[in-house]
């Protein structure tokens, strides 16, 4: 059986997660990341004071990029 490394976060094994570990599942800066979820293209909610990034979320980005590569080529 193998581990994960303790700083790699595989999309699988969460459902919600902060902006930190969404920022090296989708390999992006802070200000990338903040600036998606400004403009609605990257959903999150608020538990507390902490912005969470649920999986679905991630996965309909990473789909909305696809999508939007697929149209430019």
């Amino acid at each position: 059986m193998t581990t994960a490394a303790p700083d790699t976060v595989r999309l699988d094994d969460t459902q919600l997660y902060r902006v930190r570990d969404a920022m090296r599942v989708l390999n992006l800066g802070k200000t990338a990341v903040f600036d998606q979820l400004r403009t609605g293209r990257l959903r999150s909610v608020k538990q507390g004071r902490a912005r969470l990034i649920p999986a679905t979320a991630i996965r309909e980005y990473i789909t909305l990029l696809e999508k939007e590569a697929e149209e430019a080529a």
